[in-house]
């Protein structure tokens, strides 16, 4: 047994198969010393049914993996939830979540089990991640009663941490993809937006090599520094 597991409490309703699960989930890690391109990273992006943290629910995850300094296609991840009764809002449906779509998708606590096996002990990369953090987080404790710990990084932080000069602090992907010139194909849905996040944060990673940040611990480091500095009021 784990010795995370009393963090993993049985949640009822769960099967004997899914307790074994949830049981065995790889404990997360601290961020470390050792160079960002050992480090493996899952990118995650979600679709909700709203904005809103405490009522609204995850419908899919949509999640890549850098690896080695460049994107491991091999290691992509896709699930959409089904959610019965779920009233859908209009942002929902443009971004082709359908009814159909939720109807079709898989038992929620499959396939958050399912991610966390996908995401192991690696940290997660997120454009808003607060958000992100918190609905994946309570997805998680409401299905499985499990309580996420993964280390989590704001891409949107990140971005004009590492990029000053760009002068827009307040963006979205769009921007920040449009400010590179990125070419992405299709948008809006779970797994497009974290390949287009995946791509920015490889510019990004090596923008933290060139300014002498070449591991996690140093990268999360200076992020808090630099978000505690914009905190803090003006004299």
């Amino acid at each position: 047994m784990s010795l995370f597991s009393w963090l993993r409490p049985a949640r009822p309703g769960l099967d004997a198969g899914q307790q074994a699960r949830l049981q065995h989930l790889a404990a997360p890690k601290a961020l470390g010393e050792h160079s960002l391109r050992e480090q493996r990273w899952v990118v995650l992006d979600l679709e909700t049914s709203g904005l809103n943290l405490n009522r609204d629910l995850v419908l899919s995850i949509g999640a890549v993996v850098i690896e080695d300094g460049a994107i491991d296609f091999s290691q992509q991840f896709e699930r959409t939830l089904l959610r019965a009764q779920t009233k859908l809002s209009p942002s929902v449906l443009i971004h082709g979540l359908g009814p159909s779509a939720i109807a079709a998708g898989c038992d929620p606590a499959e396939a958050l089990l399912d991610f966390m096996d996908f995401v192991g002990d690696s940290p997660l990369l997120a454009f808003h991640a607060p958000f992100d953090q918190h609905m994946l987080g309570r997805a998680l404790k409401d299905s499985l009663g499990y309580r996420l710990a993964h280390p989590f990084l704001d891409v949107a932080d990140l971005a004009p941490l590492l990029c000053p000069q760009a002068h827009i602090r307040e963006a979205g992907l769009d921007d920040w993809v449009g400010h590179f010139n990125l070419q992405v194909g299709e948008r809006h849905h779970a797994s497009a937006d974290a390949l287009a996040t995946a791509e920015l944060m490889l510019i990004l990673f090596s923008r933290a090599r060139q300014q002498g940040l070449d591991s996690p611990a140093a990268l999360q480091q200076r992020l808090s520094q630099w978000k505690r500095r914009k905190q803090a009021p003006s004299l």
